[in-house]
């Protein structure tokens, strides 16, 4: 493979990078429906840093599956890649959607972002608040300290419509009952999904294919950068801000060099400067197909994305595999 300039992120990185989502989501599918979530995670990590390894990148994982000390691969703070080309940082879920995969429901994916070196919010493993809308809305349109009645009727007249037509993508957590209560009272609709926040906020990019025209409410901070960097390439907002509420939590903002733990995050705030994502569907969604496996061959379906082009390709591969799917007799 060519050497490149170590400045620049060229497209052909941008069509590589596919490639290591579609390996993460065949390894992870070879999983799917078999209710061991441990498995198809530990398949699409071992795929992800498989291919990661090739690029001719200096890749440093920031947003990845932890700490070293918990985390054998894709750790936060590992370094990636060939060791020629660019110096990048480098956000990973090789499985959006550990429950959904294992249990083969609909909407889990694998996903990377890259960045130039500082594009990525070293965010930690803590909870973080969300709202995130799709393209075409006026700046701060939506924001977290508004009420969420407040929020859906602004939506909903920027929208053109009544709020009983706006519709909210929200994680089904105990935490989250007062929100939905809330939200529902003003007439909108509420798609409550049991993993996967990266895709719910993706949902909101394509409401007319999705029917989710907004997400509200807690997740994963670093699910919450991944998000964004979709979101920088496809278009549309978010904020996010972390929720510090214990000493260990505090501990772990300061140690990730977050001076304001209570600061409102931009999706450009979370992901600087151009940046590229990919993504590929492990099970059936909104969005993606699932990966299609028949003997020794698997169709994937994925998008790639570069936000300093804004061009989107959606690619439908197919590999010959040597991975052992499930029996389906």
């Amino acid at each position: 493979m060519a050497r490149r300039d170590a400045g620049s992120m060229d497209r052909m990185l941008t069509l590589e990078l596919v490639r290591v989502t579609e390996r993460a989501a065949i390894a992870a599918a070879t999983a799917r429906g078999r209710g061991d979530e441990q498995l198809a995670d530990q398949a699409a990590v071992a795929a992800m840093w498989t291919e990661l390894n090739q690029l001719d990148v200096r890749g440093r994982v920031v947003v990845g599956e932890g700490e070293r000390e918990a985390a054998p691969k894709l750790y936060v703070g590992e370094t990636v890649g060939t060791g020629e080309g660019p110096e990048v940082d480098i956000a990973v879920d090789p499985l959006d959607g550990r429950t959904l995969c294992a249990k083969d429901l609909p909407n889990s994916l694998a996903a990377i972002a890259v960045t130039r070196r500082g594009g990525l919010l070293n965010a930690p493993d803590v909870y973080m608040e969300k709202i995130a809308i799709g393209p075409g809305y006026e700046p701060d349109l939506v924001d977290l300290d508004m009420a969420p009645e407040e929020v859906i009727e602004r939506l909903a007249a920027a929208k053109g419509v009544k709020p009983d037509e706006i519709s909210a993508c929200i994680l089904d957590r105990p935490r989250h009952a007062k929100l939905v209560e809330r939200v529902r009272a003003t007439g909108a609709s509420i798609r409550l999904i049991g993993d996967g926040d990266v895709a719910g906020i993706i949902y909101t990019t394509d409401p007319e294919a999705t029917g989710i025209d907004i997400y509200l409410g807690s997740g994963g901070a670093p699910e919450g950068v991944l998000a964004a960097a979709a979101l920088r390439c496809i278009g549309g907002q978010m904020r996010g801000r972390l929720i510090v509420d214990s000493n260990e939590k505090q501990r772990r903002v300061a140690e990730r060099g977050i001076e304001d733990p209570k600061r409102v995050y931009r999706a450009e705030d979370m992901v600087a400067g151009d940046v590229l994502f990919a993504a590929t569907g492990i099970t059936d969604g909104s969005l993606f197909a699932g990966v299609r496996s028949e003997q020794d061959t698997a169709t994937t379906y994925s998008i790639v994305t570069r936000s300093e082009t804004g061009t989107q390709r959606w690619i439908r591969a197919r590999h010959r595999t040597r991975e052992k799917w499930p029996s389906t007799a």
